[in-house]
């Protein structure tokens, strides 16, 4: 009755073996590999796996990359099922102005961040913070709603962006200090205040929406950069998109 959770995001593919579909199931295992090593998995992290029941993804990589992950799980007599960004789904309203148009990265992270919040009392707001090649910033209301979000470019993006627009300023990877007195430092450092400056700039635009404090959640591979700078209470749920996964197969079952 095991179940397999896959995230595949624009750099890599991450996946966890839980022993049952239901939040809060025991994990059994879990990896993560960079896309350009997918066609790999079945003869190296997923070989020795326990045959899963079921398997749910999100996929924000693009159908090539579907059809590659798909290959590797022929060693399973399994269906693999994706998640497609939907009006409503586990407890969450979807709010975009078209929600099938919703990354389904930042839709299974909302229901991942609904379930974890409820988990711990009772409802409440959140931010939902996701860094990785691309930093998402989205706002869930008391509710379960989804009321909008910001897209940025994440911390190499920023960076590439700017020695490709601006002579002079290829420089090695810097720190995030207060006061930078170099260029490596002056452009990691101005990276992440801008990330950081949007995180600030929407929990207080949430906050004066929703008329409470909302809980700040982080996730992504990236998250540790942003983290130590960050001036408000937060949580790092690294687990966010699998937890999303297993509500929504979860609910699914119970249909």
């Amino acid at each position: 009755m095991s179940f397999l959770a896959v995230d595949v995001g624009n750099t890599r593919l991450k996946w966890a073996q839980y022993a049952s579909p239901q939040p809060g199931a025991a994990l059994m295992a879990h990896g993560a590999v960079f896309l350009e090593t997918i066609d790999n998995l079945a003869d190296t992290d997923w070989k020795h796996l326990a045959p899963p029941a079921s398997m749910l993804g999100s996929i924000v990589a693009g159908e090539g990359v579907r059809r590659r992950v798909e290959e590797q799980m022929e060693l399973w007599d399994i269906a693999p099922r994706w998640v497609v960004s939907s009006a409503h789904a586990a407890g969450v309203t979807n709010g975009y102005d078209h929600p099938n148009r919703l990354g389904t990265d930042r839709w299974v992270a909302l229901i991942g961040a609904r379930h974890h919040v409820l988990s711990r009392g009772a409802p409440r707001p959140a931010l939902v913070v996701m860094v990785g090649t691309a930093v998402t910033v989205d706002a869930l209301d008391a509710s379960g709603r989804f009321l909008g979000g910001l897209i940025l470019p994440g911390f190499g993006l920023m960076l590439r962006a700017l020695e490709m627009g601006t002579a002079g300023l290829k420089a090695p990877t810097g720190e995030v200090v207060d006061f930078p007195t170099n260029t490596s430092d002056a452009l990691m450092s101005g990276g992440a205040h801008a990330m950081a400056g949007a995180v600030e700039r929407m929990q207080r635009r949430l906050l004066a929406h929703a008329g409470e404090e909302p809980v700040l959640l982080m996730t992504g591979g990236a998250a540790v950069k942003l983290a130590p700078i960050i001036d408000l209470p937060f949580e790092t749920v690294d687990t966010l998109i699998f937890d999303g996964l297993l509500a929504l197969q979860s609910h699914r079952l119970a249909l």
